[in-house]
């Protein structure tokens, strides 16, 4: 990437980073979205507005339930760069609700692991800098380290397990269908954010 081009990246990293919220802070904001029965995002449907709900009671269950490993927690603890997890967002993403817990808990292990969370539809620009197969996908995490603001990873918009799924299944089928949607779920459900830790530790050796 060219001088200028990494400084336009950076200017839009940096103007996105002041307009982030932290998890508590956004899984409060999912909460009032429910009780005035409204959704984040440009689109105000009422499809939309029921999967905000649906999302706010996955993360309090995966809040709760979501166990980190011993050995996990020893990599994710001696890792001491200190990072920024910036994660695109919105709450009606589905895949969101899974992972967004997740992050918090291995992001809460380590003090060097600041994690930020903006909404997709409020930073078009930043979304766009960092799309999937050309698709604004959600969610989407950009590990920033904290000192040279260069970004070192990026992870999402699914686990790499779901993501190989949801692939052989467009593969075979040309599009997702409703069942598999559902399976996704289940998946999610099993797998109880296991794949997400894997692939998030990726990023920390």
């Amino acid at each position: 990437m060219k001088v200028n081009e990494l400084s336009v990246v950076n200017e839009i990293i940096s103007k996105s980073l002041k307009k982030s919220i932290s998890y508590p802070q956004y899984r409060a904001l999912v909460a009032e979205l429910v009780q005035k029965h409204s959704t984040t995002g440009n689109e105000k449907t009422e499809a939309l507005i029921n999967y905000t709900m649906l999302n706010d009671r996955r993360m309090k269950r995966w809040d709760k339930t979501v166990k980190i490993s011993d050995a996990a927690k020893t990599i994710i603890q001696n890792f001491d760069k200190k990072v920024t997890w910036l994660v695109i967002t919105e709450s009606w993403c589905g895949d969101a609700a899974h992972i967004m817990p997740v992050i918090h808990k291995v992001a809460e292990l380590n003090n060097n692991i600041d994690y930020r969370i903006v909404l997709r539809d409020d930073n078009a620009e930043l979304m766009d800098l960092f799309l999937t197969n050309g698709a604004r996908a959600i969610p989407k995490l950009i590990m920033i380290d904290n000192e040279s603001k260069e970004v070192l990873d990026t992870f999402g918009a699914r686990p790499s397990v779901a993501t190989a799924m949801v692939k052989a299944y467009i593969e075979e089928h040309g599009m997702l269908t409703p069942e598999f949607k559902e399976d996704l779920q289940r998946w999610y459900n099993k797998d109880k954010g296991q794949s997400t830790i894997e692939d998030l530790l990726k990023q920390l050796v």
